[in-house]
């Protein structure tokens, strides 16, 4: 039953009983795990680590603080956390930054073992394998949380940003990196026409797997808007809740706080 007390929920432009999602999205990123990092690269031209530095950016990293970051896959987001709070002035002198990977799929976490920014910071680099709605960790656990195109396959968003909000420390940040929608009617169209034509081409070129990739591009589509959003994580107790446009709205950061 979902959020709104439904048996049923969306899975890209399918309907699907609310208790399969979960095991779907496990699916489609058991089988895409191993190409992930690349066709990124080859979907975006490379910006999504734009997108991502600008995070980081926005994060503030600091010396002695914990990052989770949930759907956090092959620990991109983590390891650009730990280097940025490294070159901190002092930061040699003081407890170094750690971060703890949660990801509800094993075969993602797997995949980023072979990471070598991710490898280099050892076990200052925790990998947990566990379900947004329900992480498996203490109140107040995290100094920031980040999730960068993870929360739109979650089945239940609003109890997912609930979980985020609870195991943050007083203080902490929410962070959220996710597609999103372009500002301009002609950008929405030039972007439709490249998701549904092209993305899915690549699919099945390079990874073998035109339907995941199909999916992905429907859930972008499925997922709400930037004020809708912001909405959901002002429901979810956070305050100071805003968000950034990244390209045109192509992509999106949404924060909050947690007081």
């Amino acid at each position: 039953m979902n959020e709104n007390g439904d048996t049923e929920t969306s899975f890209g432009f399918r309907t699907v009983k609310t208790d399969e999602k979960a095991r779907l999205v496990r699916g489609v990123f058991d089988s895409v795990a191993s190409k992930y990092d690349l066709m990124n690269d080859l979907m975006s031209g490379g910006i999504h680590r734009v997108w991502k530095a600008v995070l980081t950016d926005r994060i503030m990293p600091r010396p002695g603080e914990h990052l989770l970051d949930v759907a956090g896959g092959t620990g991109d987001v983590a390891a650009s956390f730990l280097s940025r709070a490294d070159t901190r002035p002092g930061a040699d002198t003081k407890p170094r930054a750690t971060a703890t990977l949660c990801d509800i799929n094993f075969e993602m976490l797997k995949a980023g073992t072979t990471r070598s920014d991710a490898a280099a910071f050892g076990d200052r680099i925790t990998r947990v394998t566990g379900d947004a709605e329900t992480l498996p960790f203490a109140d107040g656990f995290a100094d920031a949380y980040t999730i960068a195109f993870g929360i739109r396959n979650v089945t239940h968003i609003d109890t997912a940003l609930r979980d985020a909000y609870r195991v943050l420390k007083p203080g902490g940040r929410f962070m959220c990196l996710e597609f999103s929608h372009p500002i301009t009617e002609t950008m929405q169209k030039i972007y439709d026409t490249y998701s549904f034509n092209v993305i899915p081409w690549l699919g099945e070129r390079v990874a073998n797997d035109r339907e995941s990739y199909q999916y992905l591009v429907e859930s972008i589509r499925r997922f709400p808007g930037q004020e809708a959003f912001a909405a959901k994580i002002k429901n979810a107790g956070f305050t100071r809740v805003k968000y950034e446009n990244l390209s045109g709205g192509i992509a999106a950061i949404h924060s909050g706080w947690r007081v």
